[in-house]
């Protein structure tokens, strides 16, 4: 079902100047050939003209609870993006002490290997396993936090 071209109009008229270009042109093709389109045009531009005119007032209270909060939101904002930063850093410290670290941690694997006379696939699953222990170990304790934080969030709400 095609809408009333004038019904489109009138949805066009309120959308006011968040149409698209080709929207525009048919919009104001239409009101020079619709005197009751643009009737309703001008009634709505009157009507927003006059409703930005009225001025508001918000209650002293109001203001400086929104000013507290926002200056509050502001402030966690900026403890994220600290922290964000110093995780950047912390992770790319990791990145690199980890590429200059691995030949040296491979090599003496691979030593202790030798010396206990382990054939290599054993030596290499005690490396993997060391390698990946301390991502574990982070991987428990942040889970742990976590579920610690969603049951105290919990308890508060």
């Amino acid at each position: 079902m095609t809408p009333d071209v004038h019904e489109q109009a009138r949805e066009w008229i309120v959308c006011g100047e968040d149409l698209s270009g080709p929207q525009q042109a048919w919009l104001q093709s239409h009101l020079e050939g619709c005197p009751s389109c643009r009737k309703y045009a001008e009634t709505a531009e009157q009507l927003v003209r006059s409703l930005r005119a009225v001025p508001v007032v918000a209650d002293r209270s109001l203001v400086m609870k929104t000013q507290m909060r926002v200056r509050s939101r502001a402030r966690e904002l900026r403890q994220t993006r600290e922290r964000f930063v110093l995780i950047a850093v912390s992770c790319a410290l990791v990145a690199v002490s980890s590429a200059v670290s691995t030949q040296f941690v491979w090599r003496g694997f691979e030593w202790l290997g030798r010396w206990q006379q382990l054939s290599n696939p054993v030596w290499q699953v005690g490396f993997v396993l060391f390698w990946m222990s301390p991502t574990i170990a982070a991987s428990v304790l942040l889970l742990a936090q976590g579920t610690h934080l969603s049951s105290n969030g919990a308890s508060r709400g």
